[in-house]
């Protein structure tokens, strides 16, 4: 039975994707996620999977979060939110219910009725994309100037 290439594709990728710490020329992909973050202005933020795609999807989403559960004290973790815009960290039971909001909140972010915020105003873009944690041996995309 042939396989649909699209899977073999999706397959290929979740098999490179990481969800976990993992080292990376020498830095570790968490401390990417730090700096990524810490570099979010106040009044924005970005999302789970626009950090994990703007670091070359070798972390998923789901380990940018997890990176942000365990950051150092000087990353502003409250800037990350999910994908409909909404705070993640009221289902976790080590932080106060609302704190994240009222973090965002306190810098300018305006939420509505549902919770969410909205992203189209507030996600912010990096000007340049990070260096990928894919390392200088990985594929690189035609047209590509190096």
């Amino acid at each position: 039975m042939a396989r649909n290439p699209s899977s073999r594709r999706s397959r290929a990728a979740q098999a490179t994707r990481l969800h976990g710490e993992v080292q990376a020329g020498g830095r570790g992909a968490w401390e990417a996620v730090y700096t990524l973050v810490r570099s979010i202005p106040r009044g924005r933020v970005m999302t789970y999977g626009q950090i994990a795609g703007l670091l070359g999807n070798l972390l998923s989403p789901k380990a940018v979060g997890w990176a942000m559960h365990t950051c150092p004290d000087d990353v502003p973790w409250h800037r990350v939110v999910n994908a409909s815009g909404a705070c993640s960290t009221d289902r976790r039971g080590d932080l106060p219910p609302g704190l994240q909001r009222a973090l965002l909140e306190a810098e300018g972010v305006d939420f509505r009725l549902d919770g969410t915020l909205d992203l189209a105003l507030f996600r912010w873009d990096p000007p340049a994309k990070p260096v990928s944690l894919r390392g200088r041996g990985g594929h690189q995309r035609a047209g590509r100037r190096g």
